[in-house]
């Protein structure tokens, strides 16, 4: 049974549309596995403001020290996932939230702690963690939070956990969304585009700021066993389709 995996952002749980769910519906009556991993970001900050808690960003990173972190658990695992999952069930869907605490699910290490706290790269994904859910016929729905080996849990990018889980159960397709259609070259939103292309684009700055991360984790997915990827902003649309080559010749 194939799997695809879809990257939502965390305010997506405000806005996730009928349309959205009836995709949702359409690749389960297909005989596809979902799989949904969420963003946060906007409320993690809107709640750090709340509680006059400095939010600093460096690299396109928040900076997590221990007081941002708790909060970070918190809205994810508190107010993001639940919202979420709710909206799921309420259209119909059998859903199951996931965290790094369960089956060492997300494992990882600090990058940089002088310089961005408690921020961590992903190691290891248990896909028997994922597959467990799926088997009992629920949408796992998954935060990006890690855990090191001695059980420090770490604040992940969302983009690179959706690429990570994707690449441990062999996804044939990833969405990751955006608050655009595609990726755009010449006034035109690309429909497809190849691995080979892209670091052409970056030298072109037709590809910056948060895109580029986006497609560099997009890269190490479909270079680790993911057949395609699609940048877009609804998976109703397929959105710029990222591929090796050969897919394609």
């Amino acid at each position: 049974m194939s799997k695809i995996v879809v990257k939502i952002g965390g305010v997506a749980s405000d806005n996730l549309t009928t349309d959205f769910f009836k995709q949702i519906r359409q690749w389960e009556t297909q005989g596809h596995e979902i799989i949904i991993v969420h963003g946060g970001g906007y409320y993690i900050t809107e709640m750090m403001e709340r509680l006059n808690i400095p939010v600093l960003i460096k690299d396109g990173l928040r900076v997590t020290t221990e007081q941002a972190l708790k909060v970070t658990q918190m809205v994810l695992i508190g107010q993001v996932q639940p919202g979420i999952t709710t909206l799921f069930q309420q259209n119909g869907f059998a859903t199951i939230g996931l965290n790094a605490s369960c089956d060492n699910l997300i494992q990882g290490q600090v990058i940089d702690y002088e310089k961005l706290g408690y921020v961590g790269e992903i190691t290891d994904v248990n896909p028997a963690s994922v597959e467990n859910v799926l088997n009992k016929n629920y949408i796992p729905i998954i935060a990006p939070l890690g855990m090191t080996v001695g059980g420090q849990w770490l604040n992940v990018n969302a983009d690179d956990t959706a690429c990570k889980i994707a690449e441990a159960i062999g996804a044939d397709a990833l969405f990751l969304l955006t608050d655009v259609p595609g990726v755009k070259h010449s006034d035109q939103w690309l429909e497809k585009l190849f691995v080979s292309d892209i670091e052409q684009l970056k030298i072109e700055k037709v590809i910056s700021g948060g895109m580029i991360p986006k497609l560099e984790s997009a890269i190490n997915a479909l270079e680790n066993g993911v057949s395609k990827v699609h940048i877009t902003n609804c998976i109703e649309k397929d959105g710029t389709v990222i591929t090796k080559e050969e897919v394609f010749a």
